[in-house]
């Protein structure tokens, strides 16, 4: 994995974000994937347990503002923050986060570990957020 790989997989990630599309956030994974959403909650596993989990974590989302950071790489690990503010469930809402990121040779994620935390109201990020 090199970083122009790693930002074409995280712009990917991010459009499927803003689309709302579950099933092309699932395709961005192996077929048995292990995608934990956070680090108190069971992992979503394989392409339908992302698509499940993606449809839920989205639907009530709208307005979304959706950046990353600078992805750091090293071998085939990524790691990339994330700021997202939306509207969710009726509310304003800041979701800062990072991914942990594990591919395959080709370019597929077979582990994603996220971490964020949510904040009301809409923030913008912080100076020197994502490099």
């Amino acid at each position: 994995m090199n970083r122009a790989q790693a930002r074409a997989w995280i712009d990917a990630y991010g459009n499927a974000w803003r689309a709302k599309d579950a099933s092309g956030a699932a395709s961005l994974f192996t077929e048995d994937a292990v995608y934990k959403s956070h680090p108190f909650r069971e992992p979503n596993v394989a392409r339908d347990g992302i698509t499940e989990y993606w449809t839920r974590a989205t639907q009530d989302q709208s307005d979304l503002e959706l950046s990353f950071g600078e992805p750091i790489v090293e071998g085939d690990h990524v790691v990339v923050e994330w700021w997202a503010a939306m509207t969710a469930d009726g509310d304003e809402v800041t979701l800062p986060g990072a991914l942990i990121l594990t591919f395959t040779d080709d370019g597929l994620c077979k582990q994603l570990r996220e971490y964020w935390h949510l904040e009301p109201g809409r923030h913008k990020p912080f100076e020197g957020w994502g490099l």
